[in-house]
């Protein structure tokens, strides 16, 4: 089983970006718990803060990955175009936020990748990618 984690803009700062939304933990100390966790599965793991970037790593990985969880991060609400590279590969993905973004700034409630995404996971924290591997397996 190979799933592919991409983690959109300011991602890189899990651990010091708003704590108290966010937690205090870093994306790739999260990694190494969930590895252990799932021996079994093989993680690929691409963090940017490009949308471009995103695409690019979408298409690299949409043919030959099990699965994708996505935090796009700001751009879930404003890109066309990365709602279209999920459209275009084969590879499902499952969209994950840290924080409910439903219970946030009015502008954060409308997902523009949803649609093309077998599902959504939000408001759950980290536990969020946990579940998304829970569901691809």
């Amino acid at each position: 089983m190979e799933i592919a984690i991409i983690n959109g803009p300011n991602l890189n700062l899990l651990g010091k970006r708003e704590p108290d939304i966010y937690g205090s933990e870093s994306f790739e100390d999260y990694l190494t718990r969930l590895k252990k966790l799932y021996p079994q599965v093989n993680f690929s793991y691409y963090q940017t803060n490009s949308e471009g970037g995103i695409i690019d790593q979408l298409h690299a990985v949409g043919f030959s990955a099990d699965g994708i969880l996505l935090n796009a991060g700001g751009y879930t609400h404003t890109s066309v175009a990365i709602r279209d590279a999920i459209a275009a590969i084969k590879t499902p993905v499952l969209e994950i936020h840290i924080s409910n973004i439903h219970a946030r700034e009015e502008f954060r409630h409308k997902s523009m990748i949803a649609p093309k995404c077998v599902g959504s996971i939000c408001g759950l924290g980290m536990k969020g990618y946990q579940l998304g591997v829970e569901y691809f397996l």
